[in-house]
């Protein structure tokens, strides 16, 4: 599985801004808060959350907030989820502001083939000391190693990993596929043939939110035709060193197989949103849709008993070996601002959370990040 180390496969979290380098850059040393609090079980005063949006992330978040709560009457909560269009700019100005005691950040080194003027401003305020380093906080050995090395940055951990998702394949409806004697498509031939079978039924096969997530056909096939992380670190750095183009070899292919899954797409799919894709899908009106694991809580909670998918890679290559995986990504990792105005709380909220991650994980639904849980039952099917 190929990982990449995002906050959220929604959006393109949050730049800080200028002001915000400014502000965060003298709270503290370049240590990024080695003066951090260990957890004591006696926090009080107010605790600002500020994170994106998402309707089981956003459920997760609530379910450890209330129990929180109830464990320290001495906290007040203030959760701010903001919608994903609109977080940046919230993050920014809060972030500036000083009134984020746990929110969002993803901190992430370069490749060498990268301009440094590419480095996002989570690198820079963690360069800066404007995150307090968690790598050596008790709760944080609670976590798989693996998904902590993923997010270290510069050999430390400023952010805590929510979980996991998959990116890069297709929620289908196993009843329709069953009622019309279609079997989970290991190739592109067999995935073109699925299609062509299901349309010949005048049934849409394939699901698709125009408006805000049709980039995810594209994440698909592109981990197909570059299964291996060496395929897609080459074509990255071919692509910033110019000697990799977009219309020829793989590249071209690329956008022609994701153009060949719009002609399969219900009409006029550019003006839906994911929203609206999600609803369409749960109320049975096409066959699959191109999406990540993230959205399974709500596919589950709102199908129930009447709606029965699972996922599968989306099979882009006529090499059944280049499509068993899936590209996965570290999911919405939290962090504490150096200019935090009550870290106290913010550290002993986030080994609460560690410590009933649970109560997050059955809502948001991601795949696991912390040793000791139990993971949703989509992940034994994949």
């Amino acid at each position: 599985m190929a990982t990449a180390t995002f906050r959220s496969g929604r959006v393109a979290i949050a730049v800080a801004g200028a002001t915000a380098l400014v502000a965060l850059g003298g709270c503290s040393g370049s240590s990024g808060g080695s003066d951090a609090p260990t957890p004591k079980g006696s926090a009080t005063g107010t605790l600002n959350i500020v994170v994106s949006s998402a309707t089981g992330s956003d459920a997760g978040f609530q379910a450890v907030n209330k129990a929180f709560v109830a464990k320290y009457p001495g906290v007040k909560i203030n959760f701010t989820a903001v919608p994903n269009e609109n977080y940046a700019q919230a993050h920014s100005s809060r972030l500036t502001a000083g009134s984020i005691d746990v929110g969002l950040a993803g901190p992430k080194e370069l490749p060498s083939y990268v301009p440094a003027t590419n480095e996002g401003d989570d690198a820079r305020l963690a360069d800066q000391g404007g995150y307090v380093d968690l790598t050596n906080q008790p709760f944080m050995k609670k976590y798989i190693p693996t998904v902590l090395d993923e997010i270290k940055y510069k050999g430390k951990n400023y952010t805590v990993p929510t979980g996991l998702s998959y990116y890069s394949g297709m929620f289908y409806n196993k009843k329709i596929f069953a009622d019309n004697g279609i079997k989970i498509p290991t190739t592109w031939t067999e995935l073109l043939a699925a299609c062509e079978a299901l349309k010949a039924k005048n049934i849409v096969p394939l699901g698709i939110g125009g408006k805000d997530s049709a980039g995810l056909n594209m994440l698909g096939v592109v981990q197909s035709l570059y299964p291996t992380a060496q395929d897609k670190e080459d074509l990255a750095k071919n692509l910033y060193g110019g000697t990799a183009k977009l219309n020829e070899g793989k590249q071209l292919q690329v956008l022609q197989n994701v153009d060949k899954l719009y002609s399969y797409a219900e009409p006029n799919f550019a003006g839906v949103s994911y929203a609206t894709m999600t609803s369409d899908f749960v109320n049975g009106k096409f066959a699959m849709m191109s999406d990540g694991t993230w959205n399974t809580t709500t596919l589950q909670q709102a199908g129930g008993s009447k709606l029965d998918f699972g996922y599968f890679p989306l099979p882009a290559s006529d090499n059944a070996a280049d499509n068993k995986f899936l590209g996965g990504k570290v999911e919405l990792t939290l962090a504490i601002p150096s200019n935090a105005k009550n870290k106290d709380a913010a550290i002993e909220y986030l080994s609460f959370f560690t410590d009933n991650y649970q109560l997050f994980d059955d809502q948001a639904g991601f795949a696991l990040s912390v040793v000791a849980a139990s993971r949703n039952k989509i992940y034994t099917e994949i």
